[in-house]
């Protein structure tokens, strides 16, 4: 299986453990990374976009409304398959992350 590009990968992470509209996605991948971290919002709906056309998300139910919400968000979702492949992608990176300790390239208590 070819290696996920980063934001694909970072997409199927933030929605993990929670179905998120567009901006929810962009501030959990910043809340990871920093806010340099976060794509921009045409980056992210182009992936969106042909990650539901692959299978990787769906469109989601939308959450009771609440004083927050705004009509014009689209909830997204992992599919089955979307899960399958950020848990292979993660098990592939936990692998290189164990080759670089073992080469001495991570400093002591680096996750």
């Amino acid at each position: 299986m070819p290696a996920l590009t980063p934001l694909t990968y970072q997409i199927l992470l933030a929605l993990a453990d929670q179905d998120r509209h567009g901006y929810g996605i962009i501030k959990e991948i910043e809340a990871r990374g920093g806010a340099a971290s976060g794509p921009s919002s045409g980056a992210l709906y182009l992936a969106l976009q042909r990650m539901e056309a692959e299978g990787l998300v769906a469109e989601a139910a939308r959450p009771p409304a609440g004083a927050d919400d705004d009509a014009r968000r689209r909830y997204y979702r992992l599919t089955a398959r979307g899960r399958t492949l950020a848990e292979r992608e993660s098990a592939r990176l936990a692998g290189l992350v164990a080759a670089a300790r073992e080469k001495n390239l991570l400093p002591e208590g680096a996750t």
